[in-house]
């Protein structure tokens, strides 16, 4: 059986529900399903419905069209970021009208940091399912749930070095890989296949894309299968053993070097964002990926 919740066509986050599987994508293939507040808040209010009905037993995080998501909207029409919203994921003041530093530590601390947090939180289990770009904000939104499933052709990337900024604000990058492998990202901003995201283990299963909602599906359902208490109970676990590995504490760290690069931005240059849109760096990912490797003129390629 499915089932749409009563939301218009045209919303950024849609859901439906098949089996005992809730589904929550991101609808905004237009630009990459680029995150807004909107979205940030659209996907709180699913995720909220998703734990509440008794009938969801798991639920898959999703993005319609070609890409799971591209990032935070720092340019499309529907850029939001100086819009009030009601704040979920921390108590602290209104982002609109302050300036500064005051402004993106109030709105980031809660639309990004501690919205992830949250979510990371839900007791049901979480598969995030990814095709094409995952890139800075959609890592943070992939990293949050328990499973990453990913198409053959998906890409993963923090390209945030060229603002000068030391990744994204859910900093699980060495947590995730492993702390060579997240220098080696960041450092180049570069895309990682999701091959290579499988062999470092950020990855739970890699399909080919015409294959990926079935395999999203058949994990979803057989963890549905176990009881609800135990998994929430385990998930509870595995995040507390994590956290005592250092990922609250590391976040809370790289947080505030997070906002020195937005100050330094900011002051030095008149841009938070260091003068730096989306379309620069598609470009140079694009530049990165056509340039010939060390491998490929070992082959003689």
């Amino acid at each position: 059986m499915t089932s749409t919740a009563e939301h218009p066509a045209e919303s950024v986050v849609t859901y439906e529900t098949r089996d005992a599987i809730a589904y929550i994508r991101l609808n905004r293939p237009r630009y990459g399903n680029a995150q807004n507040s909107a979205v940030t808040y659209a996907l709180d209010a699913a995720f909220t419905q998703a734990t509440n009905d008794d009938s969801v037993r798991a639920i898959v995080l999703a993005g319609n069209g070609k890409h799971f998501c591209a990032g935070h909207d720092i340019g499309t029409p529907e850029r939001d970021a100086d819009q009030s919203f009601e704040r979920k994921a921390v108590i602290w003041w209104d982002h609109v009208g302050a300036q500064g530093v005051d402004s993106r530590l109030a709105r980031e601390s809660e639309v990004y940091l501690g919205m992830c947090r949250r979510w990371r939180e839900i007791p049901k289990p979480m598969i995030a399912m990814v095709q094409g770009a995952c890139i800075a904000g959609g890592l943070m939104l992939a990293w949050s749930c328990d499973f990453i499933v990913a198409s053959d052709d998906a890409f993963f990337q923090d390209p945030v070095v060229q603002m000068g900024i030391p990744g994204v604000e859910y900093f699980a990058h060495p947590w995730v890989t492993n702390p060579r492998a997240a220098k080696e990202m960041l450092y180049t901003g570069d895309r990682m296949s999701a091959a290579r995201a499988y062999e470092l283990g950020m990855v739970n299963h890699v399909v080919p894309r015409e294959d990926l909602e079935t395999r999203a599906h058949e994990i979803a359902t057989r963890v549905a299968r176990m009881p609800r208490l135990g998994l929430a109970l385990t998930k509870k676990a595995v995040n507390q053993a994590e956290d005592l590995m250092g990922l609250r504490t590391g976040m809370d760290s790289v947080f505030g070097l997070h906002h020195a690069a937005h100050a330094h931005n900011a002051e030095v240059q008149g841009d938070s964002l260091g003068g730096v849109d989306a379309r620069s760096i598609r470009d140079d990912a694009k530049r990165a990926a056509a340039a010939p490797t060390h491998s490929d003129a070992a082959k003689g390629e």
